[in-house]
């Protein structure tokens, strides 16, 4: 993905140089606060790895080169985002998108949602309409899931913007309302249909970026689809050596997240990306 040398976007809050405790410590309720968001919203990774930040609390850093970098990335693709999305939103839905803000951080953070640890991957919190995001995620993926590449990153955050879009066209308010009164099967199932949704709508950002912008090639699309394979519930399960179980799924399998990641990139459209309507709700 080229990127460098245009236009980032300053609705960036950078917290990594402050250690685990200046972005906010966990405790016992700040744990379960976590696990309820990440359930949702995030891509729990605890399973299959031990830590991701090494942080220590309190304790405050400077950044490295490649943090630096890594951040100026992330602050391109967030204006790309902006840019489409207003766009898209005004076009297919005549709405005026609102930007969110990207929260970078590093072992732990609070947020509207609560506490949220690394380990609970990346997440939108739409109390505060912020996605977080610990950088090292991406090592994660890379060394751990085999997913790596700079448009494997950006499709995590052209995910949780998904989340963003959903929250401003009301898709998070009537699921909780519906989560709320459904069986935990049910309710797993209408997570898996949000997330599906979410992965569609970051394929409609990836359209209209490679359309408006010219600076994603083939190989981009191939790392995006294989992170959306990567973080499929029957994938992360596997790597942790349990069995997939599609019941207690909450974000898809590794097929039904690159197919719809790509229904989104194939078509651009909205209207293509209506899960619940596909599964009959």
């Amino acid at each position: 993905m080229e990127w460098r040398g245009r236009r980032g976007s300053s609705n960036i809050d950078d917290r990594r140089g402050m250690g685990a405790s200046g972005a906010g410590g966990l405790g016992v309720a700040g744990m379960l606060v976590v696990l309820a968001v990440g359930y949702f919203f995030g891509v729990d990774i605890s399973p299959i790895v031990n830590g991701v930040s090494q942080s220590q609390p309190g304790v405050e850093r400077e950044l490295t080169a490649e943090e630096r970098e890594t951040g100026q990335f992330l602050s391109v693709v967030l204006a790309d985002t902006e840019e489409v999305w207003a766009d898209v939103l005004r076009t297919q839905a005549d709405m005026t998108y609102r930007d969110p803000t990207l929260v970078l951080f590093s072992g732990s953070v609070q947020s509207a949602c609560g506490g949220a640890s690394a380990a609970m991957g990346p997440f939108y919190c739409p109390g505060d309409q912020r996605l977080y995001l610990d950088t090292q995620f991406f090592d994660v993926m890379e060394q751990k899931m085999g997913a790596g590449g700079d448009f494997a990153a950006a499709y995590v955050v052209a995910h949780e913007i998904g989340h963003h879009v959903q929250n401003q066209i009301g898709i998070l308010r009537q699921v909780n309302g519906m989560r709320a009164q459904a069986s935990q099967t049910d309710s797993n199932r209408l997570s898996v249909l949000t997330e599906l949704q979410a992965d569609c709508f970051a394929g409609i950002w990836a359209r209209h970026a490679s359309e408006r912008y010219g600076s994603i090639s083939r190989a981009d699309i191939d790392e995006a689809v294989n992170a959306a394979r990567a973080v499929g519930d029957d994938m992360l399960m596997r790597s942790a050596g349990r069995a997939p179980m599609p019941d207690s799924f909450t974000h898809g399998s590794a097929a039904d997240r690159s197919a719809w990641l790509t229904r989104g990139m194939q078509t651009g459209e909205m209207a293509q990306c209506n899960t619940f309507a596909e599964a009959g709700l």
